[in-house]
């Protein structure tokens, strides 16, 4: 399991303390943010962007990340590849499933996931799947979206065998990263756990 400390809002001083204490993963969601920290932070932190991600904002996290875990579309899905092959890079991403309740949240339908699993990408390695629970206080809401988006992955895993290193799922934070667990979660993006509250 991966353990992803969402350091944004944070300053570089605070990511310090918990590299220091071991912690390589970081997750930011602004590309400016994260394009500042990591010119100025050690090189073997492994840089997750975790936030919606505009094409025209790429050449500020492609070079830095090590995965893009919230690929929501795509346009953006080919964006990242166009780039990644004109760079001589595989950017490892995750395609973000919109399970939750709420219409606000990005990310496609199931129904539109499928069609890209079986096209040939040469910039981009599909590494699995992120979503978010509903953000509420019902464990059983969040356990029926963490249990939809599990067995979509199986399904994957089952029916595309060729693809290879389809292996990530992405659920759970601060307030729910244990139950994510119990639903075969391999990344967790706690933040408020780790730093406290956001610093504004």
């Amino acid at each position: 399991m991966c353990l992803v400390a969402v350091s944004k809002f944070h300053p570089a001083e605070a990511i310090m303390e918990a590299y220091a204490a071991g912690q390589r993963f970081f997750g930011e969601n602004r590309p400016q943010e994260l394009m500042a920290k990591a010119k100025v932070l050690p090189g073997d932190i492994k840089w997750h962007f975790i936030g919606h991600l505009q094409t025209n904002k790429l050449k500020m996290v492609l070079p830095y990340a090590a995965m893009v875990e919230s690929v929501d579309s795509v346009h953006l899905l080919e964006a990242i590849d166009k780039w990644g092959v004109e760079n001589g890079r595989v950017i490892d991403v995750l395609l973000e499933l919109h399970i939750a309740a709420e219409e606000t949240k990005q990310g496609f339908s199931q129904e539109e996931i499928l069609p890209l699993l079986s096209r040939q990408w040469m910039g981009v390695r599909l590494r699995g799947l992120m979503g978010m629970a509903t953000n509420t206080d019902d464990e059983s809401q969040i356990r029926a979206d963490f249990k939809k988006i599990s067995d979509f992955k199986q399904l994957i895993n089952r029916d595309f065998p060729d693809l290879e290193g389809f292996d990530q799922l992405s659920i759970g934070m601060s307030g729910d990263w244990p139950i994510a667990l119990e639903y075969g979660a391999t990344i967790v993006r706690v933040g408020t756990a780790i730093f406290g509250e956001r610093v504004y």
